[in-house]
């Protein structure tokens, strides 16, 4: 791939791991669980790019974190809060919008092209 395709696909990705992340923590969830739960779903995400990501939308008040002392190793679980659980379905709605539309913009485009 050229750097510029890597450099567009990666902004496209970016937006889309922040719904993927959200859409993963209406139930509590640590960061390596929730890289394993995206990959099952093909969804790649590197632990540089999670855990800004997870402080950035625990600041902006969309997940609350809590830590768990009562194995070997703490570790800090993240869960949508109410606010998120509102912000998230309405960016299901909003990415469900735009991804008919643009399947709609793609699919003119197959048939110009057939045409």
């Amino acid at each position: 791939m050229s750097k510029l395709l890597d450099s567009l696909t990666t902004e496209l990705r970016r937006g889309t791991l922040t719904l993927a992340v959200l859409s993963q923590l209406r139930t509590p969830q640590y960061g390596y669980s929730l890289v394993q739960l995206l990959e099952k779903s093909g969804i790649s995400i590197d632990q540089s790019t999670l855990y800004p990501l997870l402080r950035r939308i625990e600041k902006q008040e969309l997940v609350s974190s809590s830590w768990d002392t009562s194995e070997s190793r703490p570790r800090k679980y993240y869960v949508l809060s109410e606010y998120g659980l509102e912000i998230l379905s309405q960016l299901e709605k909003e990415w469900m919008n735009i991804s008919n539309e643009l399947n709609t913009l793609l699919r003119r485009d197959e048939e110009d092209a057939v045409n």
